[in-house]
């Protein structure tokens, strides 16, 4: 159905008016005349309200196709937002970690530096510990070999003084000194000291008495003339009155000890007068008490 034009519908009035006269019909009356009128204006009206419905339809049809796109292009962009919001929230995340692995790497790495430092300095510590032990080392054994210089001198010193009074001879413990029948004299089966032997053992105090740091041990030895028992006794009792009478010119009671052998270390083997003679005696050993002869200097 198509739209009429303006004035189309006085035309078609008035086309219906000739038709009828041509017709040979009578015009119609007034009143049939409005009711057409108003009748061809109701379809008019029908037909525009229809057309206005149609187009309206359209409109919505379109409106709605516009809506729907607009929506899909609202749901794309939602869709691409949310992706792109997700992007950079994993970015984000990725960026913190990054940055946490840094700062744990920098931590790591300023850890790393300062142990390393303290390592450092413990090595050098170290170090200077064991150049100054080193050094301590060096003055010690300087130290030790100077005392040890210092006895050994003394040590000779001595030997070379009673060696002068009676037999000294060196040892590996340090000095003794051999008292024999010719030094000193019991008499038969008697540990009492003779006016001769008081001065041989008054010259061997003062050179005792010059000299500091030594231990002294005063040994009794017999013959083989009697029993065992006996020569244990007599040979402990001559080398007590010995001691007593080193202490009464003024040796140091401390240092000074006595031992009996009886005739159980012969000086020398046999039985001849001349053999009992040297086996009768008394020896002095004298032990340095700073220095260990035993070991050879470091």
């Amino acid at each position: 159905m198509g739209i009429l034009e303006p004035g189309s519908l006085g035309q078609l009035f008035d086309k219906r008016v000739i038709m009828s006269s041509f017709e040979g019909k009578p015009p119609a009356s007034p009143a049939s005349l409005r009711f057409g009128i108003f009748l061809t204006l109701a379809v008019v009206l029908a037909i525009g309200i229809g057309i206005f419905l149609h187009l309206n339809r359209a409109r919505n049809r379109a409106l709605q196709q516009e809506m729907t796109a607009l929506r899909q292009r609202m749901e794309e962009v939602a869709g691409k937002a949310e992706s792109a919001h997700l992007r950079a929230a994993a970015a984000e995340q990725s960026a913190r970690q990054s940055a946490t692995a840094r700062e744990q790497a920098e931590n790591a790495k300023n850890e790393a530096e300062a142990e390393a430092r303290q390592a450092q300095e413990r090595a050098e510590q170290a170090h200077q510990r064991a150049d100054e032990a080193q050094k301590d080392k060096e003055q010690a054994v300087a130290e030790a070999e100077r005392i040890r210089r210092e006895r050994e001198e003394e040590l000779i010193r001595l030997q070379d003084a009673l060696g002068k009074i009676a037999e000294t001879r060196r040892t590996a413990m340090g000095l003794v000194m051999n008292l024999d029948s010719n030094a000193i004299q019991f008499a038969f089966d008697k540990a009492a000291l003779l006016p001769q032997n008081r001065e041989l053992l008054s010259r061997i105090a003062g050179i005792l008495l010059t000299s500091r740091g030594y231990q002294i041990t005063v040994y009794g030895h017999t013959d083989d003339v009697g029993s065992d028992a006996y020569n244990l006794d007599l040979s402990g009792r001559r080398a007590q009155a010995v001691r007593t009478y080193l202490v009464e010119a003024g040796v140091p009671p401390e240092i000074i000890t006595t031992r009996g052998y009886g005739k159980r270390s012969p000086l020398v083997e046999g039985t001849t007068p001349e053999a009992r003679a040297k086996n009768r005696r008394v020896e002095i050993g004298i032990v340095d008490t700073i220095l260990d002869f035993t070991q050879a200097p470091k």
